[in-house]
């Protein structure tokens, strides 16, 4: 079989997944159309007290209440952060640090006020920026941006102020350099993505903050600390490093206060919160329960605070602060302007008043922005427009006649509060409805997508099946398998194409791609239908099953049941909610239920038991073969494995009670010092360990005997990699405890093992590609010479005998040898490593993929990577013990159970390495193992975290094909079994019947064959799950 149309076929097959994947994603990520629309001063949005006066010189809108502004935002800052319980004998290291927040509420309380401050999932840095600023609702879909931060064309709250001629100076986190370019007046970032990092960006933040605040060249100042953030990701909140972040944010607001006039609102908010491991992202409580503080050196509230602090939407902030300064309200906000901020000095009835009116603003741009949408998409629907049409026209018409009531004096006090009460309330539905049904019209999918992604999904796997099937044809039929469909699609993206072209319409690649994939599909199937009869007459005209008894098709069907039903089972879980919050668990049971049920069924077979004789014993267990011991050791030891496996695991929110795992954590971590020691000593000992197995079996099958580059890497670049790597984790983890010069000394350690792991790495996975044979090849026929000792003379010493034992075995040979030539008069030549040839390359591929794997997770994971590779190895030996007992006469063809089982593993695995199919749990660390500073560019921090998350995927991705060849690296040689003496000619015969790999190039056309059939499996059972 040729390798290129091989190769273009397996591409197609893959490209055909990505369009169903990238068309079911863009149905299911969550999107909305961005209006291009600003506010501005001249917009005729004024309400009746205003529209007929002149607003005071730097108003718009409204008048303005305060010239200027100091917003702090504390990254991560969760309520109980902010919260202070003085009545806690014992609090924990996050709470009750910020203590000054709570004396300025209590000594001050119409001057100070803390809020729940709800944050709107996604709880990413970046989508809660948008919605602090723009007053909308950024969708899921952004949170892939959070590597490359792209410009906001949203009207909002920076671009207002820089409109009108507000100097804003900005501070701290370098996100909003890409979402706000040439919008401030003077700015200083800092690189945020390092989130071990806990000090370069608030210390630069502190040593700019307190000479701008008193320059006073700045209307607006926007401090962005990233500390309690960092702290959270790296230690988690419950950690003393929390305590002293806080504390260090605490004096930073007590100096920050000292230093602020009497005419500036100061503002201090967090984007999100945390989970307790330090997480964020999701929708959890203690993620969207961040904290808000509004303090102001002259009154702001009209009454003192509360008894329980108010939930504020984030969203809210943005009409506020905008009406607050003077500014117009950006165009897309769907926010409530916290009306209790414009009450004033004055009695009831003109702090209702006021109130009034910024409500009717508000309305009133909300109304805009809804009419507008509603013009350019059809995503709200029409009843509830028309619903809140009827709220804000009501409303608007009362206002206008209780303010002629008011004019007219017709009202007395009592009454007049009580309708502007009423009015107030009125306002406040409409908002929180239009709010409502904004939110809930974006989170809305496109069912037809999703439902076309899905479909061309299921038509590549049965695709995938059935060319798994016809692995075995000519070369010819995957070339016209390949021709066909290529035209199809290709004709059907030229004629999209030019249809776009005469239309004059935007051209969505996806939609073209897709239907292109559709195309080609049907391409196909329609030639796989047309060359059907042909096939059916050059195999005959009875199917196989037809040939054979009832009970051995019966058999034949169930063998493909079983593991099928498992993985038909594992693809409709995507329909239950309970069993996707659960996935970590089923996984694990779906392949220890597809273990048991395979040996099972070979009991069921007849396969474990010997044929009665008269030699029986009368014990029972005599009857089984002792090949069933060794199958039983080894579901054994997968089944403890899988069990040993569930204590790696991390929690979704969705699970209540639920604790994530101890080994989750870094080494840093831990306080107690002789449990840091313990753990490091294991997890070096389980490095060098897996180091040493994999030396050990290569050097057992002969693949450490040549000179080559590639082995002399794997005898001595394998120990300095564990060595690299045992030094990084020690210093990674006593980082935080080194001083002075030894602290500059680690953090260059912190690099520089890291590099020098990667390069060695790249080094042996160059070398493999180079030259990935691993065999010492010796021709017998080279002359002995003579016996040399060091002395010269007899050998009298041990150290003599060293140098002769190796001469007279070589001179035993030349004996041998010299037989066999006067026999035959043919060559011998020794090769050592020959029957392991292609399983030895896989294995030192996936020992280095390993290594560089486990430096990108935390040091505790060491043990899962262990139990990953020790599960593999039983899955193999598994493998090759039931083909062996069932008697599979065609060596050459993995079953579906075995490919279905290593996938279920690989799934097992990426729950067992401390991942979740959530944003909270994806493990940013990665990004920075081996730098210090920021990346210059977000490809690389991409590849790092994508390799963490997927690395289990990796590692059993680049192993399958030790499905195909483990069977041959395990063919017990004939030597080793107990057999009648036979003569030398039979023994000679029989020894060569066990070559091991040297078997697959004696039919180098059906080898190839078998690896395109396993590629098409494998890609088969992947493409089932990844609905999941």
């Amino acid at each position: 079989m040729q390798r290129w149309p091989v190769l273009l076929f397996l591409a197609w097959v893959c490209f055909l997944f990505f369009a169903g994947i990238g068309l079911f994603t863009s149905g299911f990520l969550l999107t909305r159309i961005e209006l291009a629309s600003r506010s501005s001063c001249s917009d005729p949005l004024l309400p009746p007290p205003w529209e007929r006066q002149n607003l005071p010189t730097g108003s718009c809108w409204a008048p303005q209440r305060f010239p200027k502004a100091v917003l702090v935002i504390i990254d991560a800052l969760r309520f109980e952060f902010a919260r202070f319980n003085p009545t806690k004998a014992t609090p924990l290291p996050y709470e009750n640090k910020l203590s000054f927040l709570h004396h300025l509420v209590t000594s001050q309380p119409r001057h100070a006020r803390l809020y729940r401050f709800r944050a709107d999932p996604p709880t990413a840095t970046m989508q809660r920026i948008k919605g602090l600023t723009t007053g909308s609702l950024p969708t899921f879909i952004d949170v892939g941006s959070n590597f490359a931060t792209y410009a906001i064309q949203e009207d909002n709250l920076l671009a207002q102020l820089a409109q009108n001629g507000r100097r804003v100076v900005f501070m701290g986190d370098d996100t909003w350099e890409g979402l706000f370019p040439k919008n401030f007046f003077r700015s200083y970032f800092f690189p945020s993505f390092n989130v071990k990092d806990l000090h370069t960006v608030d210390d630069g933040i502190l040593q700019h903050l307190y000479p701008t605040v008193d320059s006073g060249e700045w209307d607006v100042l926007i401090a962005h600390f990233l500390g309690v953030d960092h702290c959270g990701h790296k230690h988690g909140p419950d950690h003393p490093e929390m305590a002293k972040k806080l504390t260090q944010m605490n004096e930073m607001l007590r100096s920050l206060v000292d230093h602020l006039g009497n005419d500036t609102l100061l503002l201090v908010a967090g984007d999100h919160g945390m989970t307790e491991t330090g997480d964020h992202g999701g929708d959890s409580e203690k993620e969207v329960n961040a904290a808000l503080f509004v303090y102001s050196k002259t009154p702001l509230f009209g009454t003192g605070p509360p008894e329980k602090p108010e939930a504020v939407p984030q969203v809210n902030l943005v009409p506020t602060v905008a009406l607050l300064l003077g500014v117009p309200i950006p165009y897309s906000n769907i926010g409530e302007v916290m009306a209790e901020l414009f009450s004033g000095d004055g009695d009831a009835v003109s702090a209702a008043l006021q109130q009034l009116s910024v409500y009717h603003i508000n309305a009133k741009q909300v109304d805009r922005f809804l009419h507008s949408y509603s013009l350019v998409a059809q995503d709200l629907p029409a009843e509830q427009l028309q619903h809140l049409q009827e709220l804000f026209s009501s409303a608007v018409e009362e206002h206008i006649r209780l303010l002629a009531q008011v004019q007219g004096a017709t009202l007395v006090p009592p009454e007049l509060e009580s309708r502007l009460g009423t009015l107030i309330g009125r306002f406040q539905l409409y908002l929180r409805e239009a709010r409502a049904v904004c939110t809930q019209s974006w989170a809305r999918f496109r069912p037809l997508r999703m439902m076309g992604g899905c479909t061309l999904i299921a038509a590549s796997c049965l695709l995938c099946y059935m060319a798994s099937e016809l692995a075995a044809a000519l070369d010819s039929f995957y070339r016209s398998c390949l021709l066909y469909p290529l035209l199809w699609g290709v004709v059907v993206a030229v004629l999209l194409g030019l249809a776009h072209v005469f239309t004059q319409e935007g051209l969505d690649l996806l939609l073209v791609s897709s239907w292109a994939a559709a195309a080609s599909q049907v391409g196909f199937f329609w030639h796989w239908w047309g060359q059907y009869p042909k096939r059916a007459r050059s195999v005959g005209s009875q199917p196989p099953l037809a040939s054979i008894g009832l009970r051995q098709r019966l058999r034949a069907w169930l063998g493909l049941a079983f593991p099928m039903g498992i993985l038909l089972f594992r693809c409709g879980a995507m329909f239950s909610d309970s069993f996707v919050v659960a996935e970590a668990r089923v996984a694990p049971f779906l392949l220890a239920s597809l273990v048991t049920l395979l040996v099972g069924k070979l009991h069921w077979d007849g396969r474990l038991t010997v044929p009665e004789g008269p030699k029986q014993q009368f014990l029972g267990f005599s009857s089984y073969r002792r090949e069933i011991w060794y199958l039983l050791c080894f579901v054994a030891t997968l089944l403890v494995c899988v069990r040993l496996s569930g204590f790696f695991h991390q929690c979704r929110e969705e699970i209540p009670h639920c604790r994530p795992s101890l080994f989750l954590s870094p080494l840093a971590s831990l306080r107690n010092t002789r449990a840091k020691n313990l753990f490091y000593l294991l997890c070096v000992a389980l490095l060098a360990g897996l180091a040493y197995a994999v030396r050990s079996w290569l050097r057992h099958y002969g693949n450490l005997n040549s000179s080559d580059p590639l082995v002399l890497f794997v005898r001595w670049g394998f120990p300095l990699v564990v060595l690299c790597i045992a030094c990084y984790w020690a210093v990674a983890s006593s980082a935080e405890d080194s001083l002075g010069k030894l602290q500059e000394l680690v953090q260059v350690a912190v690099v520089a093992f890291p590099w020098a792991v990667y390069g060695l790495a790249s080094v042996g996975l160059l070398l493999l590609l180079c030259n990935p044979m691993t065999v010492f090849a010796k021709d017998t026929r080279e002359s002995a010479g003579s016996i040399v000792t060091p002395s010269l003379g007899v050998p009298s010493s041990e150290v003599d005998f060293l140098h002769v034992i190796p001469q007279i075995y070589r001179r035993m040979q030349e004996s041998q040898k010299s037989r066999l030539e006067r026999g035959s008069y043919k060559a011998t030549v020794a090769a050592y490593g020959l029957g392991s040839v292609y399983s030895a390359a896989l294995v030192i591929a996936l020992t280095l993929l390993g290594f560089l794997l486990m430096l990108l997770h935390s040091e505790r994971l060491s043990l899962a990577f262990l139990l990953l590779f020790l599960e593999a190895f039983m899955l193999l030996h598994i493998h090759t013990r039931a083909r062996g007992l069932a008697g599979d006469a065609e060596p050459f063809s993995v079953p579906w159970y075995a490919v279905i089982s290593w996938l279920l593993a690989a799934s097992q695995f990426f729950y067992s390495t401390g991942h979740q199919p959530i944003f909270p749990a994806i493990h940013w660390n990665a990004a920075f193992v081996g730098f210090h500073l920021d990346h210059s560019t977000n490809l690389l921090p991409a590849v790092l975290v994508g390799a963490n998350t997927f690395a289990s995927h990796i590692l059993f991705a680049v192993g399958c094909p030790l499905l195909l060849l483990w069977p041959f690296v395990c063919e017990i040689p004939s030597s080793q079994k107990r057999k009648p003496k036979k003569e030398p000619q039979e023994e000679l015969q029989e020894v060569e019947e066990h070559m091991m790999e040297m078997r697959l190039r004696e039919s180098p056309e059906k080898f190839s064959n078998a690896l395109l059939q396993l590629g098409l499996k494998y890609l088969f059972v992947l493409g089932m799950q990844v609905p999941l």
